[in-house]
């Protein structure tokens, strides 16, 4: 296979190999891209002699010479065709561009951009553009009006992954905001926040039946998580059936599928209305909703392809390191594989991901149809914490 406007060979990883001038143009490049390394440029696998080393080379090189950060925007792995390892780089399409070598600035010495199969200098006019665009009202910006935070739990969930957080810990998360102060992500991922993380039940298809609402927030984001996670699958039992050949054992839904729209649904979640992501189950079918619609530069194409723009890369950071996001852009890719396009429903201000229940288990109730734009969430409920500017 050759290059491509989104996939970039490297024989081997060198001092002269401008690794971060590769990663850049991606990262500015609408659709992100893949860097191979230990192929060369007729597509022949060569082999990589040091992957761990090289592995850890790349990611320190990126981590300290690319501006604004680009930590929870590329994966590095290792792979192997044939006998041969190589080391695969995962970028996804940055949130906030223009993306710059530290060293040069925002200059076209610096900033590089994603043209056919070649990284080129971007314009400076392209630069002032991307720069006057940029998101500024990013989670990783907002200041905590609560700046008492704790993270004990958030400790517990790095030991169990084999971490230890330093007392550099919130710096290297990217947790405070310009003002050395947490952020709002470091108040999301702190041991208490007003943050309602909420698994409802319904007994009929409609929302007026509500037999249980369970509430997971309040608490860490990786707990939250980690509980709705454990409750879906407490859902999820596995009913059988006894054919003349053989015995059929199938759940109601595809928990491999399930799981990750559920980590989806955390990390894509936009917090910055304050709407948390929102699951409900019903006899026929489980409703996982959260806040904001596609993030700018994606479109649903481009979504149902697995092209990943993170929107809060420092949630995206966490997940990862704790060993729940595998790789960037694999989740919807993995949830097509159980479902069809048609379980994702779009707005301007939500996404919708509809399982449902598999056919030989869905009861016979009489169907009602809830459209996207019903209230999604009762704000009155909601305690009154509010975000600073």
């Amino acid at each position: 296979m050759s290059e491509t406007n989104r996939i970039e060979y490297k024989r081997e990883l060198t001092k002269d190999l401008d690794i971060e001038k590769e990663v850049i143009a991606f990262l500015n490049y609408h659709e992100g891209g893949i860097i191979y390394i230990g192929i060369d440029e007729e597509g022949s696998v060569v082999g990589v002699e040091d992957v761990d080393p090289d592995m850890l080379k790349i990611k320190d090189r990126l981590k300290n010479n690319i501006q604004p950060s680009c930590l929870g925007l590329f994966d590095v792995r290792a792979e192997r065709r044939g006998e041969r390892p190589l080391i695969k780089v995962t970028i996804a399409s940055g949130p906030e561009k223009p993306y710059y070598k530290r060293k040069y600035g925002m200059t076209e010495k610096g900033s590089f951009i994603r043209i056919g199969t070649a990284s080129e200098p971007m314009p400076q006019k392209m630069i002032e553009e991307l720069f006057a665009k940029r998101t500024r009202n990013s989670l990783g910006k907002i200041v905590s009006r609560k700046q008492d935070l704790r993270f004990e739990q958030l400790r517990i969930f790095y030991e169990e992954a084999g971490f230890t957080l330093n007392e550099n810990f919130a710096s290297n998360l990217e947790m405070l905001a310009d003002s050395d102060k947490y952020n709002y992500i470091a108040y999301l991922l702190s041991d208490i926040n007003s943050t309602s993380i909420k698994v409802a039940k319904y007994a009929s298809l409609s929302r007026t039946d509500l037999i249980e609402n369970n509430e997971y927030g309040y608490a860490c984001l990786i707990r939250a998580a980690k509980r709705v996670l454990d409750k879906i699958e407490l859902e999820n039992p596995t009913s059988t059936r006894i054919t003349s050949k053989e015995r059929v054992d199938k759940n109601l839904w595809d928990m491999i599928a399930l799981r990750e729209a559920i980590i989806n649904a955390f990390v894509h979640n936009d917090f910055t209305g304050e709407v948390p992501p929102k699951f409900e189950i019903f006899p026929d079918r489980m409703e996982i909703t959260s806040a904001g619609g596609l993030p700018e530069g994606l479109s649903q194409e481009e979504f149902f392809q697995g092209f990943s723009v993170p929107r809060n890369k420092e949630l995206m950071r966490v997940f990862k390191d704790l060993g729940m996001v595998e790789q960037l852009g694999s989740g919807v890719p993995r949830i097509l594989e159980s479902y069809g396009r048609e379980c994702f429903t779009f707005s301007d201000h939500f996404l919708r991901m509809s399982f449902p229940v598999h056919e030989s288990m869905i009861p016979q109730v009489t169907p009602q149809v809830t459209p996207l734009h019903s209230p999604l969430v009762d704000r009155h409920a909601y305690p009154p914490y509010r975000m600073g500017t």
